[in-house]
This record gives structure tokens, sequence and C-alpha cells, in this order.
């Protein structure tokens, strides 16, 4: 008799950040390297990468240091989500795929993403180291605050 393999939360939050990581490098080498912010909106329209439709606003309500907010548009993943950037970075497409790529991870995962794997997923998909990354997203969640 075969002995059954017995998984832990932790292989599954491993997997879920090997997969997030794989499908930020599938993205950035389709869209050639250097994500920017036309990049960016190419990849929201690809299901390839970002599972459920997703509409980039700049209009809604945010908490104090709040950067972004992902809303699903109804009860079930498939009637897509906004992600309600906050106005201040409408004219700063420097810095919007930094604040993108962070809430792609619950796009595509939902209730499993993790902070671990939205980090992992921008830096990768952006080509950065994830500290980088992490301290770029602190620093605007500040400039807010």
């Amino acid at each position: 008799m075969r002995e059954r393999l017995q998984l832990t939360e932790e292989d599954g939050l491993r997997a879920l950040e090997d997969h997030a990581r794989d499908k930020a490098a599938f993205a950035r080498a389709k869209y050639g390297g250097t994500i920017g912010f036309e990049e960016m909106r190419a990849i929201l329209e690809d299901p390839e990468v970002v599972r459920f439709q997703t509409e980039l606003r700049f209009d809604g309500q945010l908490l104090p240091g709040e950067f972004a907010h992902l809303e699903a548009r109804g009860d079930r993943a498939s009637e897509g989500y906004s992600l309600f950037v906050h106005p201040s970075f409408a004219q700063r497409p420097d810095v919007l795929p930094m604040l993108i790529a962070y809430h792609l991870v619950r796009v595509n995962y939902g209730d499993m993403a993790t902070t671990d794997a939205a980090e992992l997923f921008g830096s990768t998909l952006l080509g950065i180291d994830r500290e980088e990354y992490y301290a770029a997203l602190c620093g605007f969640s500040d400039a807010l605050a």
C-alpha cells in the first residue's frame, strides 16, 4: 500500500508564491522585459496573465495611506474587478505599474492571495528586488498618510 503524501498549509502557500512568480515571469517575457504603463494596460487586458477583467479607476474612496483598493464588481470573480488607485497617481505613469501589480495577485487567486505572493509577483514582473519593491510601495503609502 502506498503512503499518502501529506501537504501542509506551508506547502500550499509556497505553491501559490511559485505560481505567482512564474505568472509574473511569463508576463515580463511576453511584454518585453520592461513593464511601463502601456505594457501594464495590455497586461490588464490579457487573460493569460490577469484571470478576471480588471478596470483601472481613479475615483474611489480610499483609506488614509491606501494607494489603491481592489473591489469585486459582483458576487462572482467572473464579474470582474475595479482597481481604485489614489487620484494623485493618475498622472504618474512611472509608478502605476508598481501599484497595479501588487493587486493583481488578488484578482488571480482571490482570498488565497498573500502579501508575500503580491510582493513576489510585483517585483518579478517589474524586474526589481523584492525589498526594493516593498520599500517603494511603503513610500507611496507613507506619502498619502
